[in-house]
This record gives structure tokens, C-alpha cells and sequence, in this order.
């Protein structure tokens, strides 16, 4: 697992994070977490574990009830709806089952859409690295109804790159594909990861999908249960029947 460097702020750090939802559901409870620059981590966990609420508390999607949550080093609790917006838009990426793109535009509308959302002129070199990186150099001009799911989901990837985040949160990137486009797709996160030094958080319910991370959470009732470092897919695996059986 790659290590920070000294003196750099986690790219995200949870403290005793709490969720509780109306009706007294708890979905989050007590969670610590730190995730340093330039790591791949993986939460995994059966229906229901809270692994989705982690994600959208640490990226500020969601407001925990309890406990703080930095961005970078910026601390979202308490801040306005249009602050954290703006603080997401500035540090984190995302990228999700649904590729999100906009039909009409083309796929270099697409990546560069969270740039013009922000006023801001993309940095043609870092876009040129990036689409040469994933393959889609050749397809810019194209819209995402020409493209196979693989590619456009890595054009997804590319415009919550485009930023230069300081995280990217995956939610369940490779559920809406085939075993081929999967494995693009994951080998491309890791890639990312070990040889950009981008950090990811990757949401996903598959053993296989998970075993590529640095790390791997799994997550039971709103609590992280365990830790494995570098995991395999069959011991994940094993750790959900067990939970399932609990």
C-alpha cells in the first residue's frame, strides 16, 4: 500500500463518523477512517452494511449526524450546500454503474463538462494524457451511443480525472458491464493509482472487483469489520458468506 508524503494532509479522513436516518435506522456508526494520496481502497459489505452511506458522507454527497469528515484537508461538517458543492467539484471525481454522459454532446463535451460547470478552461495536455491513457484518443469527436459500454465508462473516468481530484469515488464501476469491459475498467483504476498517483475509493459488492485494490474494507451494520491489505478474491469472498451466515 503506497504511503502519504510526509506532511501531506490524508486525501480523506474520517472521525468517528455517525449516521442515523428518520425512524432511528443506523447506518453508520463509529467509523474511523484515513485514506492517503495515492491508494486504491475497496468497501465492500452485504445489503444493507452502510458501504453506500460511507461513500456519500465521505464525498460529501450526505451530511453524517455525528463526527467530522475531511476532504483533503478541508473539513466539510458545517458547511453550507453551496460550499460543499463547490468543495466537490474542486477535490473529489466520481464515477458510477450509469455512465452519466450527456447523449447529445460529444465524448470530449462529456469529459470536459465539469470544467465549463465550473468556469474553468481544460488543460489540454493533462486531457491529452488522459484520453491517450484510456484508449479514447481516437473517439473524442464521437458521441456515447457509438461507444461500447467499456469505453464509455473509461470516457466517465476521464472527466472525474479531468479535475485533477484528490480523490475519486467509484460506485459499483463495473456493474453495468460485461467480463471483458470489467476487467478494462479495473485494470484502469489500478493503473491510475499505481503509475498517476490518483487515490480511489471504489464502492462494489464483487470479490473480484475489490481484489484489485491496495485495500479492502468490509463493512457489516454501519461498522467496518475488518481490514485486509493487498486481498484476494477468494478470501473476500469468504468473508461476505460468513457475514451472510451471521
Amino acid at each position: 500500500m503506497s504511503t502519504a508524503a510526509p506532511g501531506r494532509t490524508p486525501a480523506i479522513a474520517l472521525t468517528r463518523v455517525g449516521k442515523t436516518y428518520p425512524g432511528g435506522v443506523r447506518a453508520l456508526d463509529d467509523v474511523s477512517l484515513t485514506v492517503e494520496h495515492g491508494t486504491f481502497l475497496a468497501v465492500m459489505g452485504p445489503s444493507g452494511s452502510g458501504k453506500s452511506t460511507l461513500m456519500h458522507c465521505a464525498a460529501g454527497l450526505d451530511s453524517p449526524t455525528e463526527g467530522g469528515i475531511a476532504i483533503d484537508g478541508h473539513e466539510i461538517a458545517g458547511l453550507s450546500e453551496t460550499r460543499r458543492t463547490e468543495l466537490r467539484r474542486e477535490r473529489v471525481g466520481f464515477v458510477f454503474q450509469s455512465y452519466n454522459l450527456v447523449p447529445s454532446l460529444t465524448v470530449e463535451d462529456n469529459i470536459t463538462l465539469p470544467l465549463r460547470l465550473a468556469g474553468r478552461s481544460p488543460d489540454r495536455e493533462w486531457l491529452r494524457t488522459l484520453v491517450a491513457r484510456v484508449g479514447l484518443a481516437d473517439r473524442l469527436g464521437h458521441r456515447p451511443g457509438e461507444l461500447s459500454g467499456g469505453q464509455q465508462q473509461r470516457a466517465a473516468i476521464v472527466r472525474a480525472l479531468v479535475t485533477r481530484p484528490a480523490v475519486v469515488f467509484a460506485d459499483e464501476p463495473t456493474g453495468a458491464l460485461d467480463l471483458r469491459g470489467a476487467h478494462e475498467v479495473l485494470r484502469l483504476l489500478r493503473e491510475l493509482v499505481d503509475e498517476l498517483g490518483q487515490t480511489v475509493v471504489m464502492v462494489t459488492h464483487d470479490p473480484a472487483a475489490a481484489a484489485r485494490a491496495h485495500t479492502a474494507l468490509v463493512m457489516a451494520d454501519g461498522r467496518v469489520v475488518e481490514t485486509l491489505r493487498e486481498p484476494t478474491a477468494p478470501e473476500l469472498a469468504d468473508r461476505l458468506v460468513a457475514l451472510g451466515e451471521k
